[in-house]
């Protein structure tokens, strides 16, 4: 095992740094320079390590602590990135199977209003990422949210900002909800009974966050024509679709827990499921079936190689040593402060390397405070569109409609609900004891 070098005050790690900045920065404001987010990221992340590789060979230095560092980095992407890749796989399937357009019909032929729709995708949302996980539950309920109505924006921002919100406060309470609560439970910094215990806080935390959103929602009800709207059908295996995907997740969480296998893993054994099951639907009576390539070439890589990017460049600043301040935050401010303090900084990095790094220098906290910067690392990803998996995922579904600017413009109701949560842990764990 090779100690990396702290390289913060090198030329290397301060070009790194401003790299990093100046990709966040485009990032940040994608509409104004009319540029993919995906092609500051992928380029920061990869050009970061070959700075880095510059300066070893040009310091004579032995390049064999990189390597490894660099073969985990692409282990812990490989997980994200094949885990997505299935998901979305997944969703292009049930989308082209029209199972999301019936949806859509069940829930407008009802006459239910912009604001009754708003709360049940909110319900839907928190409720189903404990047993999924917040980045499939958010892609799924923002596919149905986009069906429903895609011109009126003020409802579907309202309703994408509720949705990220509720998956990554249903996925803190879950020890597989969300990656950096699986983090943490597979670290063995709780039991699995113990996450339990976030419920009040979350459900508290993003029922206020919603009410205010709610506010925002139009009045009215979307547009539905009885005569000339037509009850959308579904095509032959949509249902056979639905429970392939419910028994994909249900694999990739038993092979986790029992047999300790990436998640990916079972989410690619699903992909191969599916496979063979449109090979079996193409070759029997059917007449409506599918090719599971085509489905494949409608997955947004640019939302994959958004992750592989900003996941790169923030693997590039922990093997700078960026990171390790961090650690010294605990000691300087204590805990509860600074465990608060992760939700902002999770916001604007990402929730998944903050948890590593904390995790990796392992402070010395109760499981009061490690379920607290659970709840902050989960919950402080919406502060910021972009601050956790469900947030990149729907900004890549709702391109154009839910963005940077437009979240921040509501980024108040998120802040607020996230105090909230950090007052009801406090009443719950500090002074109640109730853990």
């Amino acid at each position: 095992m090779h100690e990396s070098i702290d390289m913060t005050a090198t030329w290397a790690g301060v070009v790194n740094l401003l790299v990093f900045v100046l990709a966040y920065i485009i990032v940040a404001t994608e509409e104004r320079y009319e540029i993919n987010k995906a092609k500051p990221a992928l380029f920061a992340g990869t050009f970061m390590f070959m700075i880095i590789g510059i300066y070893y060979a040009l310091n004579g230095l032995d390049p064999e602590p990189l390597h490894e560092e660099m073969g985990k980095l692409i282990l812990e992407i490989a997980e994200i990135y094949f885990f997505l890749f299935v998901a979305m796989t997944y969703i292009e399937t049930l989308i082209e199977r029209g199972v999301f357009e019936a949806l859509k019909y069940k829930l407008v032929s009802k006459g239910y209003s912009y604001k009754k729709l708003f709360w049940l995708t909110g319900t839907l949302a928190f409720f189903i990422s404990p047993v999924a996980d917040n980045l499939t539950t958010a892609l799924i309920l923002s596919t149905v949210l986009f069906t429903i109505d895609r011109q009126k924006r003020d409802f579907l921002v309202a309703g994408a900002i509720n949705i990220v919100v509720a998956a990554n406060a249903g996925g803190a309470w879950s020890p597989f909800g969300d990656i950096t609560t699986l983090m943490a439970w597979t670290a063995g910094k709780g039991e699995f009974v113990d996450f339990l215990f976030l419920f009040i806080p979350s459900v508290a935390g993003w029922f206020f966050t919603a009410w205010l959103l709610s506010l925002y929602v139009p009045s009215g009800e979307p547009h539905f024509d009885a005569q000339k709207e037509k009850r959308p059908k579904i095509k032959d295996g949509g249902m056979a679709v639905v429970w392939l995907g419910g028994f994909t997740i249900f694999i990739a969480v038993i092979g986790h827990q029992l047999f300790h296998f990436p998640a990916m893993w079972g989410m690619m054994f699903g992909l191969s499921l599916l496979k063979l099951y449109s090979y079996r639907l193409n070759r029997g009576c059917s007449t409506e079936g599918f090719d599971i390539f085509v489905n494949m070439k409608r997955v947004e890589n640019d939302t994959l190689l958004f992750f592989f990017g900003i996941l790169s460049a923030v693997g590039a600043l922990h093997y700078l040593g960026y990171l390790e301040y961090i650690h010294r935050l605990y000691e300087h401010f204590g805990a509860t402060v600074t465990n608060i303090g992760v939700g902002f900084i999770s916001a604007i990095i990402d929730n998944v390397p903050v948890m590593s790094a904390i995790l990796k220098s392992s402070p010395q906290m109760g499981i009061d405070q490690w379920l607290l910067v659970v709840l902050t690392a989960g919950i402080g990803g919406s502060l910021i569109s972009f601050g956790s998996a469900a947030g990149v995922g729907v900004m890549g579904r709702l391109r154009g409609i839910y963005t940077f600017a437009s979240h921040i413009k509501l980024a108040w109701t998120v802040l607020a609900g996230y105090i909230l949560s950090l007052i009801l842990w406090y009443i719950q764990f500090e002074i109640m004891g109730l853990y």
